[in-house]
């Protein structure tokens, strides 16, 4: 007789285009029984949260695995957890290029294939009304543009540069500052990206530079349009994160950013990743 026992996944919708809360307990989520069924949320919603879910680094880790392969933070490192922060006693000099993640991005978009979720532990939150992770659903974003818009941008490529991202919060860097950014490469992507499920979401946010052969003035009006389009209401969720709090999102159909807080607050996250499974084209 099997004293397996049937795990009955529990979710709620927070917002109609994105984002649903996931009320199972831990030992229901390591068990690996309703896996399958999370990944397929985590593309057709976005985001999904686990309030207060409490994961040791451990269990993270192990977690992170019943939904697909680990990625290490380098290529060959180790299976292990990674420190957010801008707080540079902390991070040290990882602290300077992740003030970036304060602005919409997608991770990876100089990478053939990008990783295809993170997942974000939070260890100590920032006061109330700071620190919070925005989320856009890119997906949603994209159905919703009208048909003749759709057709004017289907198929424009997108200059993306890491060192783009510098001039946001840090409009006069210094040139060796630049080319330490510079170093780190750039790519050209389709501005729309079509996957290999039918769907397609726009591939936007702070390391997209230029739109490959418009005039500098269109390139910026068509790339500011979309993020403003993307980053409305309807298809945004901002999470207010306690303590134990986990959360998801899918990184090849979302944005995301850190929202303000002070670096001297002490807010940490612990993060890791699924390693990406579709190239961008």
């Amino acid at each position: 007789m099997s004293d397996t026992i049937a795990v009955t996944l529990r979710a709620e919708a927070i917002k109609p285009k994105i984002g649903t809360r996931i009320l199972n307990t831990k030992e229901e989520l390591l068990s690996g029984a309703i896996s399958g069924e999370i990944r397929k949320l985590i593309e057709q919603r976005g985001v999904l949260v686990f309030p207060q879910i409490n994961f040791t680094d451990a269990e993270q880790i192990a977690f992170t695995k019943t939904l697909g392969t680990f990625a290490p933070e380098r290529a060959g490192g180790d299976e292990v957890i990674s420190p957010i922060t801008i707080d540079e006693k902390v991070a040290g000099a990882t602290a300077e290029y992740l003030k970036g993640s304060l602005y919409w991005h997608i991770d990876g978009t100089r990478n053939d294939v990008p990783i295809l979720a993170s997942l974000l532990s939070c260890k100590k939150p920032s006061p109330k009304g700071t620190g919070n992770t925005g989320f856009s659903s890119t997906y949603a974003a994209w159905d919703d543009l009208p048909d003749d818009r759709k057709a004017e941008i289907e198929d424009l490529r997108v200059l993306h540069a890491p060192w783009a991202t510098l001039f946001y919060h840090d409009p006069e860097p210094s040139l060796a500052k630049l080319q330490n950014y510079l170093a780190i490469g750039e790519k050209e992507l389709p501005l729309v990206w079509a996957h290999q499920s039918g769907r397609k979401s726009l591939v936007i946010g702070n390391t997209a530079h230029s739109v490959i052969g418009k005039a500098p003035g269109e390139s910026a009006a068509i790339l500011v349009g979309l993020r403003e389009w993307a980053t409305q209401e309807q298809f945004t969720y901002s999470h207010e994160w306690t303590e134990g709090d986990m959360v998801i999102w899918d990184n090849t159909g979302t944005m995301h950013r850190a929202e303000w807080y002070d670096p001297a607050s002490g807010r940490l996250m612990h993060r890791t990743k699924l390693e990406g499974e579709e190239p961008f084209e």
